[in-house]
């Protein structure tokens, strides 16, 4: 890839940007190699170069003949954007590597998949579904908590479920500090023993919210499966299985990515 040798732009001045030229950060997420954000710390950790130059800012465009290496490896091809729909199960971490040695969503794939990203998490003990992508800068676009994509969980907890407690959910509540935004709650059927499930419903996601919330009711969460994320849904794929969102679906899902200009 040539490098434009002209002083970076800022942000907001880019009217005259030539349309084939992208900020690296943004070709490296695309590549499916990881989000954008990871990106600009690899540039500014001296991990990317660019025609042979080692870059030290993350402000950089590049056309698509510049040479871009990542660790000494040349950035994998740009493929076609695609989504799947990932069964995650219990035991496994969402991180690519874990410091504790733990297995990892991505150490547990079926064969043939490309390198994929996940969007957002599920921590080691929840289960469900779990979107991955080779496309870093759609995972960031899923994520973005203006896009207001509902998250819905099946909850199972154990103690005694109030109704009124549920209802004031849809208030918001705050728990240690942190505020988090309108749940809507249900009984999935009545409580008939120590343990019942629940269904959640939630657009913010913030980390290991269902939890929390539930332990300011006085529940204990004993398994929790996130059911839908937005417009997709795990449905009937099995426990590890993968299924791949097809092309068409994906786009007429997510048009405010595509139609970006």
């Amino acid at each position: 890839m040539n490098v434009r040798h002209d002083p970076p732009k800022k942000q907001n001045d880019t009217a005259d940007t030539p349309k084939e030229t992208e900020r690296i950060a943004k070709v490296m997420a695309r590549a499916g190699l990881c989000s954008r954000r990871d990106a600009e710390r690899w540039i500014l950790d001296g991990r990317v170069s660019v025609n042979g130059q080692t870059l030290d800012t993350p402000a950089f465009t590049v056309v698509p003949s510049d040479k871009i290496v990542v660790d000494g490896q040349p950035l994998p091809a740009v493929e076609a954007t695609r989504l799947f729909l990932y069964h995650k199960l219990t035991g496994l971490v969402t991180t690519a590597r874990d410091e504790n040695s733990r297995p990892t969503v991505f150490g547990s794939l079926p064969d043939g998949l490309p390198r994929v990203v996940s969007v957002g998490r599920l921590d080691l003990n929840s289960e469900g579904l779990l979107l991955l992508t080779n496309d870093g800068g759609l995972a960031r676009h899923l994520e973005l908590p203006a896009n207001s994509w509902t998250r819905r969980y099946r909850v199972r907890v154990r103690g005694t479920v109030r109704p009124s407690a549920l209802a004031r959910l849809a208030q918001g509540v705050t728990v240690e500090g942190i505020k988090y935004g309108p749940i809507h709650a249900s009984l999935e059927r009545a409580q008939t023993g120590a343990n019942v499930w629940l269904v959640l419903t939630l657009q913010e996601g913030k980390n290991r919210e269902v939890r929390k919330v539930m332990a300011e009711l006085g529940l204990q969460v004993n398994r929790l499966i996130r059911t839908d994320y937005g417009p997709f849904q795990l449905g009937d794929l099995p426990p590890g299985a993968v299924r791949e969102v097809p092309a068409k679906i994906l786009r007429r899902s997510v048009a405010g990515y595509f139609g970006r200009g």
